[in-house]
């Protein structure tokens, strides 16, 4: 018996094809029938959960009106508990990461964690183009003492005071 090239050729071709509308049916099924450009995942341990911007103006920076009706948004999910969350213990690692789109335009992410010394706020990522993770870091750094610690996502220019799209999470402190 010898084996041709075609028909494993051939063979491949139908799982290829059977794949791709595999995956595509899920994508429907799931309700994903569009792809979001404008994500942000937040990786505690080994799991991770991913959100659209609460803030987003249409890719178009976000006015000073619009940034203090995001604040006021935040705040209220913050308190209605709405926010995307996570829990947390000291010993986990904690990872930002956004879409290629995102981080083509450029991002940075911090926590309200962090000692005095930094003015009780933690960077987990400082500004950059291109990189779409911000590498792991330990919760340890990242939490504040009172049991819930906000990260903060932001898309924008560097040099603009009006970021494009700004995303929230919720950190829980559980014990070991």
């Amino acid at each position: 018996m010898s084996l041709n090239t075609r028909a494993f050729a051939a063979l491949g071709a139908v799982v290829v094809v059977g794949a791709a509308t595999v995956g595509t049916s899920v994508a429907i099924a799931s309700g994903q029938t569009e792809h979001s450009s404008h994500r942000a995942t937040l990786t505690v341990g080994n799991s991770s959960i991913v959100a659209d911007p609460l803030c987003f103006n249409g890719g178009s920076p976000i006015t000073e009106d619009l940034q203090q009706e995001c604040q006021n948004k935040a705040t209220q999910a913050l308190q209605d508990g709405t926010l995307p969350t996570k829990d947390v213990v000291l010993s986990d690692q904690v990872g930002v990461g956004v879409t290629p789109n995102v981080a083509d335009k450029g991002w940075w992410a911090f926590s309200n964690g962090g000692s005095q010394a930094q003015g009780g706020r933690y960077s987990l990522f400082t500004y950059a183009k291109g990189p779409t993770y911000s590498g792991s870091q330990s919760a340890s750094k990242v939490l504040n003492a009172a049991g819930k610690t906000l990260v903060t996502v932001v898309e924008g220019d560097k040099n603009s005071d009006n970021p494009v799209a700004v995303w929230y999470f919720q950190l829980n402190t559980k014990d070991n």
